[in-house]
């Protein structure tokens, strides 16, 4: 195999951070690629071209674009694969730590290829969950065990997954450590003047305000939130739908932006939805709700209840894994079954109808974020 020989080597210690895709090193990963380059580390990142990559560059980090996708596909894993491979042996990386499902797996594989002295995979939510046919969950097992024996550490947000990937033997437990998941509290002070982000929003200081925070895709539920608000609609007219987020270009589920789409096209006002889009600065619309839900099929230890918690506002989440961990049904909100719109609907309702119970989960979430 060829490897270029005139690129300098640098003889510090070398860590490389591999995701599919650069929003995640922008909202996930920089707090700790920070940290390691204070502490004398020189970390790199391999991840797809986005948005964020100019900005990133510009701002010094060492950014290297390897297109990876986020769906299995041979040919497209096997490219990312070698070109990951090229890069580690360049650069004599001593550390190659991944993240997201299949950069996990091409990754992993690059730097065991090349001969990594250490691997580390944080789990930011096992792509196998409990809502899965039992066939792709045993599938998805499997496929954990595999990349284990080639992993050193495995890093979970969720307790649960933790545990988990003990019971199932996906590694020995002194590899696992569950590091959970934390926000910077202090953007969450509650300072932000509500009623002028509402009126920003289009929103007026009568409304009651649901929010959500996402990708735009079937698995965060989202479709289930547009039902259920129909529900709400009929019991308390002045609901609002406030929804923060949007589809990622390397989404596999095209079909629900596309719905959401047509919805924000035909610009209703009696359909009491608002679209933001992406918003840099989450602590401006959750000043501006009353109740934040999060109504997805899966997730690993989501960050948006944290800071809804932290932004004192009650949250209903579904039964699921690290939605379970962080809301404490009846003291800092509600939890409700998977993908249930009538449950959905009489919890929302619940909330927004009774307003000292709504004061009261939001203290108590606010100070849960803050332990």
């Amino acid at each position: 195999m060829y490897i270029e020989d005139d690129f300098p080597v640098n003889d510090s210690f070398k860590v490389l951070q591999v995701t599919a895709v650069d929003v995640t090193v922008k909202k996930l990963l920089l707090p700790l690629i920070d940290r390691l380059q204070t502490e004398g580390y020189q970390v790199h990142v391999a991840c797809s071209d986005g948005q964020y990559v100019p900005g990133l560059k510009a701002q010094g980090y060492n950014v290297h674009i390897i297109p990876i996708a986020r769906s299995i596909s041979p040919v497209s894993n096997l490219r990312s694969l070698w070109k990951l491979y090229r890069l580690i042996k360049r650069e004599r990386f001593d550390v190659v730590h991944v993240h997201t499902v299949i950069a996990s797996v091409v990754g992993r594989l690059a730097a065991w290829a090349a001969g990594v002295p250490v691997v580390i995979y944080t789990a930011h939510g096992f792509y196998f969950h409990e809502n899965m046919s039992w066939w792709a969950r045993r599938i998805a097992i499997l496929a954990e065990k595999i990349m284990g024996s080639v992993t050193d550490l495995v890093f979970t947000q969720s307790g649960e997954d933790a545990a988990t990937a003990v019971k199932e033997r996906i590694c020995p437990r002194e590899k696992i450590v569950c590091i959970s998941n934390g926000i910077d509290i202090g953007r969450f002070s509650g300072s932000l003047p509500a009623n002028i982000i509402r009126a920003r929003y289009g929103l007026t200081p009568t409304d009651k305000v649901v929010g959500f925070v996402g990708r735009f895709v079937r698995e965060k539920g989202i479709l289930e939130l547009l039902e259920a608000m129909q529900i709400v609609k009929q019991e308390i007219p002045e609901a609002k739908l406030l929804l923060v987020g949007g589809a990622l270009a390397s989404d596999r589920d095209k079909q629900t932006n596309k719905i959401l789409d047509h919805m924000q096209k035909q610009d209703s006002p009696s359909s009491n939805v608002i679209f933001t889009g992406f918003v840099e600065d989450i602590a401006a619309p959750m000043a501006a709700i009353d109740v934040f839900v999060l109504p997805s099929h899966r997730e690993g230890m989501p960050r948006t209840i944290i800071e809804a918690m932290a932004s004192g506002k009650p949250v209903i989440a579904t039964d699921i894994r690290g939605c379970r961990e962080e809301v404490v049904h009846g003291s800092t909100g509600l939890i409700v079954p998977v993908n249930n719109p009538p449950a959905l609907a009489e919890a929302i309702i619940k909330v927004l109808s009774n307003p000292e119970m709504s004061r009261r989960m939001g203290a108590e979430g606010r100070t849960r974020a803050n332990k």
